[in-house]
């Protein structure tokens, strides 16, 4: 028995692809042929070695074209600013003036530093307090020109250059030493006169001054007993032309306390 001969498959290519001269360029069956036929010529090709040497060049001939171009940037701006300082320092001479009126100065303006003190009054400001001077009892105080004034619990004692002593006392009633008050004596010549006498009635007594009808005035000289009894003793000197002379009491803040009108200089018989 005879076996049975196995079925060949039929060829998946047409025979018109057996030869690819013969196929059509738009024929499927052509490009596996075209691929391969690619990649034996790629294969046969051998690249030649690489221009190194001629990169290399053109690289440096490149730099020093771009060294050159800065080189002459910087010279030209080095340049353009010295030009620029000759004409900012280059002084230019006016053209002469021609004949007109001669300038006239004008003062620089002051400006003030602190503000000006101002006035409130056309008079001298008022004076300080006059210091007191405390002294002993019986303690002979200097005043002046031959005068010697001193205080004891009594009152007020004076002598002048004659010898002559002289007392005012506080104990014999004739002062009110609660209220303030102030007495006045003098003594002098047509060359000038002593004046003194009490104040009272205060222990915050400022000044005593005197003042002539004219508007003159003196402050005398204050002292007083230890321990501020209340009292004191007030004496100053004037000279020729004072003529009368009204007589002040002030207490420390300046306030007005007692006043004595205008009194004639007793003068020497």
């Amino acid at each position: 028995m005879t076996p049975a001969r196995p079925t060949t498959p039929p060829d998946p290519r047409p025979d018109s692809c057996s030869r690819p001269d013969s196929c059509s360029p738009s024929d499927p069956c052509l490009e596996p042929d075209l691929h391969a036929v690619f990649a034996r010529a790629a294969s046969d090709v051998t690249p030649g070695p690489l221009p190194l040497e001629a990169v290399r060049r053109a690289g440096r001939a490149r730099r020093r074209r771009r060294t050159t171009a800065l080189s002459a940037l910087s010279v030209l701006a080095v340049a353009t600013s010295v030009v620029a300082v000759v004409v900012v320092l280059t002084p230019v001479r006016p053209s002469p003036a021609g004949p007109g009126p001669a300038p006239v100065a004008v003062p620089p303006t002051v400006v003030p530093t602190s503000a000006p003190s101002v006035r409130t009054s056309d008079g001298p400001p008022a004076p300080g307090p006059t210091p007191i001077r405390v002294v002993a009892s019986g303690e002979r105080v200097n005043a002046g020109k031959g005068w010697k004034v001193w205080l004891t619990a009594e009152g007020k004692h004076w002598v002048g250059p004659d010898g002559m002593e002289n007392v005012r006392s506080v104990t014999d009633g004739n002062i009110d030493v609660m209220e303030p008050g102030v007495s006045h004596q003098s003594e002098g010549n047509p060359k000038g006169a002593f004046h003194s006498g009490l104040y009272y009635g205060t222990r915050a007594a400022g000044r005593v001054e005197l003042k002539n009808a004219e508007g003159r005035k003196v402050v005398a000289t204050l002292l007083e007993l230890p321990g501020k009894p209340g009292w004191g003793v007030w004496y100053v000197h004037t000279g020729p032309g004072m003529g009368e002379v009204g007589t002040a009491l002030y207490d420390r803040s300046g306030e007005l306390l007692s006043e004595l009108p205008l009194i004639p200089r007793s003068e020497p018989s």
